[in-house]
């Protein structure tokens, strides 16, 4: 059975550096098997030792900081609040942005910006396939129809090229997703919006002070949307944020997310009607453990971005492994490490390479699988207000130029991912991951057979 892994089934299988505050010591051993041995599937020894170490990792304010504010009785966000609005004016600097909009999730964030736009009925949002399903769910929530594109199969992220070619007079926005925290092509989505005048909105989600061109992701479309939720590499449990330099669209942001109430406001003064709004809003426990964990953020970056280069170079050398690429100017932000085989060159299936993986000690899931995501979005608007707007004749239409998606199919069934936790370590780490691999290629032939 292939081996299913999202986001939130989170493998604590990485080892942390004895430097970072709060974290073990290295917990990613060699076992001295050489690469040339027996791989331990077919009885030899692992390469492999593996303990495990928590994420998120605590950095020794959090507790008093959530004290503090418990303390206090404010623990929404209001004008007497402090802990989210100096975490707004903090996560806005460090990514180069002039607002900052914190939400209760990253769901949130995007549901909230789309709102801004007015995204509605008979309205299309270029998006990728190969994504987690809230980017899909806040796009059908508002009514609206997901234009999916095919991916890069190099990068693993959305194609801007075909995205050009989705677009119609229905298309209201783009919305690439960094999938992985690995950038998409910007420069591709940038030249659509402008030459169509439609807005860009980054799924950054997983992508955290990654960057395109020397900007902090998230801040480079006219609206960045972020998740906090236990897994990322900023964490607050659940939580999210809206990053933009665009005040007017700022303003209509935090109209949507703060149940149509301005930034400047009175409490009662949602009678304007500028914008759809809900509660999305953060609260102080959040906006206290994320000012805690944004101070080693940037460490944690450096370490990851060094050994997923390290470990690109080091999986680009066997035969059949396709580490995902990134695209020259970018600096992907490692929520994931994520590669693929080919198992023609590769030697055996996906299936039985999990299984070889497992024995040899060394981490790795499937990724989100192959959604069948026309079937999903029909069902989602198999009701009686569904069928209004869309009938069966127009999601027919929707449905093939969507089409059959090859590349997102081909990663559905032979990605691999790793979570982020396992490039927070030494160098060494990733040596053992490449030696593990390399020494099952090796013996493809015989793992075969088995």
């Amino acid at each position: 059975m292939t081996e299913r892994f999202s986001r939130r089934d989170f493998l604590a299988t990485s080892s942390l550096a004895a430097a970072i505050v709060g974290a073990a010591p290295t917990v990613l051993v060699g076992s001295g098997a050489s690469q040339e041995g027996k791989p331990a599937v077919l009885g030899g020894t692992p390469v492999a030792r593996l303990s495990y170490s928590s994420w998120p990792v605590l950095q020794g304010e959090e507790e008093e900081s959530l004290l503090n504010v418990l303390r206090t009785g404010r623990w929404f966000r209001s004008p007497t609040g402090s802990q989210v609005p100096q975490f707004e004016d903090e996560y806005a600097t460090m990514c180069g942005a002039k607002f900052c909009i914190a939400t209760s999730s990253g769901t949130a964030s995007l549901v909230s910006a789309l709102a801004a736009l007015d995204i509605g009925p008979g309205d299309e949002v270029i998006t990728t396939p190969y994504t987690f399903i809230a980017t899909i769910n806040s796009i059908i929530g508002h009514f609206a129809l997901p234009m999916l594109v095919d991916v890069d199969i190099d990068s693993f992220q959305v194609d801007g090229k075909l995205a050009d070619a989705a677009c119609n007079g229905n298309t209201r926005c783009l919305l690439p997703v960094h999938i992985g925290g690995n950038p998409a092509n910007m420069d591709d989505f940038l030249a659509i919006g402008k030459k169509r005048e439609i807005p860009v909105i980054e799924d950054a989600c997983q992508a955290h002070i990654g960057q395109w061109r020397g900007k902090k992701l998230g801040s480079v479309g006219d609206a960045g949307c972020f998740s906090f939720q236990v897994t990322k590499n900023l964490p607050s449990g659940e939580g999210g944020a809206i990053l933009t330099s665009n005040e007017v669209l700022a303003d209509r942001i935090y109209r949507s997310h703060n149940n149509c109430i301005g930034r400047r406001s009175g409490p009662n003064d949602y009678s304007n009607g500028l914008v759809r709004g809900l509660n999305h809003r953060m609260t102080e426990f959040q906006g206290a453990v994320l000012r805690a964990q944004i101070k080693h953020i940037e460490k944690y970056q450096a370490m990851r971005n060094e050994n997923g280069l390290y470990l690109n170079k080091l999986l680009a050398e066997i035969p059949g492994v396709y580490p995902a690429k990134v695209y020259d100017g970018a600096e992907n932000a490692w929520h994931l490490y994520m590669y693929r085989i080919n198992p023609a060159e590769f030697g055996m299936s996906r299936d039985l390479f999990f299984r070889a993986l497992r024995a040899e000690n060394i981490p790795g899931g499937g990724g989100y699988g192959h959604g069948d995501w026309i079937e999903f979005v029909r069902r989602s608007y198999d009701t009686p207000a569904g069928r209004r707007v869309y009938p069966k004749a127009v999601l027919d239409q929707w449905a093939e130029r969507v089409g059959a998606l090859p590349h997102h199919h081909n990663l559905s069934i032979n990605a691999i991912w790793m979570t982020q936790p396992v490039l927070v370590g030494p160098k060494t780490n990733m040596d053992i991951i490449a030696d593990g691999i390399r020494r099952i290629q090796k013996n493809a032939a015989e793992i075969a057979r088995m």
